[in-house]
C-alpha cells in the first residue's frame, strides 16, 4: 500500500523515493518483458493498439462490413461456379444480394462499400451457358 506524501515535500522527491524503496525491497524483479525491447515501439502511434493486441492473443480478426461483403461476394460466385442447379444459383444470388443490400444500408465504419447486387437473371443465363 502506497503512503500519503507528507506536507512540505516535493512531488518528485516523494515519488523518486518511493522508486527507490520498492528497487531496494525487488519489487521490480523478475518482470515480465525485463531486459527485452518495449514490443512495437518504432511503430508510428495507434489510438488502437490495445483493440488489435487482444484481436491478436485471442487468435480474432476484425473486417469492416463494406470489405466483408466484398469477400463474401467473391466467396458467392465461386459457389455459383459450383452450383449443380438453377435452383442453387438463385438461391445463392437471392442470399449474396440480401447481404450486400444489409452491407450498403448499415455499414457505418470502413470505407464506404461499392459493392452493387447481382442480376438474377443475367447470372443465372451466364451459369446456364458455362454449365450446359
Amino acid at each position: 500500500m502506497t503512503t500519503r506524501k507528507p506536507p512540505g515535500e516535493g512531488w518528485e522527491s516523494f515519488v523518486e523515493r518511493q522508486i527507490r524503496e520498492a528497487q531496494e525491497r525487488g519489487e521490480f524483479d523478475d518482470l515480465e518483458g525485463a531486459g527485452k525491447p518495449i514490443p512495437d515501439l518504432h511503430r508510428p502511434r495507434d489510438e488502437l493498439w490495445w483493440v488489435r493486441k487482444k484481436l491478436k492473443a485471442e487468435n480474432l480478426s476484425y473486417i469492416p462490413p463494406t470489405l466483408q461483403i466484398r469477400k463474401e461476394l467473391e466467396e458467392a460466385r465461386a459457389q455459383i461456379e459450383r452450383a449443380t442447379s438453377e435452383q442453387q444459383v438463385r438461391r445463392i444470388v437471392s442470399d449474396i444480394n440480401e447481404r450486400i443490400r444489409i452491407a450498403n444500408r448499415e455499414a457505418l465504419h470502413g470505407p464506404a462499400s461499392t459493392v452493387g447486387r447481382l442480376d438474377e437473371e443475367k447470372t443465372v443465363r451466364e451459369w446456364r451457358e458455362r454449365h450446359g
